[in-house]
């Protein structure tokens, strides 16, 4: 499995000292948070204008009712600083790798990239959301252990790669986190570092993560939305042999 690494572009910019400890992953994504002293504007990214459109590979959360409720809870609080909330309802998800955008990737070479990452899936696993830290952009959960969805993240580079598809940001750079409301401006980050810092008591919540997603994401406004372009089951090539076998 790589080991994450330093990557000034991340945040943090150091990876956790134990990718799969809860607990230290939390306190670290809380460290860099509460040293921040600014706040910059999520949307202002010229490769990611309003109406841009683009491939990915992700994680959503449709039917992860605790991790609905728990997110809305939350943005019902930072409210008052005027945030843009991801739609907690269908707009939550870990955003894994990006395959290309949609002008340059066709659906014929999406099939047969779903087609070659299927068999390097890993298996089925769990994660846990735990309120709560954030970056320069925005406010989210730290979620982890790391470890299933970095050998996630690899597998799935390596599909894009055997496919001919231009390689993303190295595994060893991935910073996993779930989102939950965005920074549209520059302001000082005291203010959402103080308002964050209460919510940091309330409970973990459990997610199954048993599927991943190949999206065609778009920014509408200061919102992402996305359609399912392929739907790839998580079992790992062992056990698919132990079904067919017992089957």
């Amino acid at each position: 499995m790589p080991l994450p690494n330093t990557d000034p572009a991340a945040f943090p910019v150091e990876p956790p000292a134990d990718p799969d400890d809860l607990e230290c992953i939390a306190a670290h994504d809380w460290a860099a948070f509460d040293s921040l002293s600014e706040m910059t504007n999520h949307w202002s990214r010229p490769s990611w204008p309003d109406g841009a459109r683009a491939y990915y590979w992700m994680l959503t959360f449709p039917n992860a009712s605790a991790l609905t409720d728990l997110a809305l809870r939350c943005q019902e609080t930072l409210a008052p600083l005027r945030l843009d909330p991801v739609p907690a309802e269908d707009g939550l998800h870990i955003t894994l790798a990006r395959v290309g955008g949609r002008t340059s990737v066709t659906r014929a070479q999406l099939a047969a990239l779903a087609r070659t990452a299927a068999p390097l899936l890993p298996s089925a696993f769990g994660l846990r959301a735990v309120p709560l830290a954030g970056s320069r952009g925005a406010v989210r959960f730290s979620v982890g252990p790391w470890g299933p969805l970095v050998r996630l993240h690899a597998a799935l580079l390596s599909a894009n790669q055997a496919e001919g598809i231009a390689p993303a940001k190295p595994t060893a750079y991935f910073r996993p986190h779930l989102s939950i409301a965005y920074s549209n401006r520059r302001h000082d980050a005291r203010p959402v570092v103080d308002a964050v810092a209460p919510l940091r008591a309330l409970p973990a919540v459990d997610v199954d993560v048993a599927e991943v997603q190949l999206v065609e994401l778009r920014r509408e406004g200061t919102t992402y939305r996305w359609e399912v372009r392929e739907t790839l089951p998580l079992t790992a090539p062992e056990l698919v042999g132990q079904a067919q076998a017992q089957g």
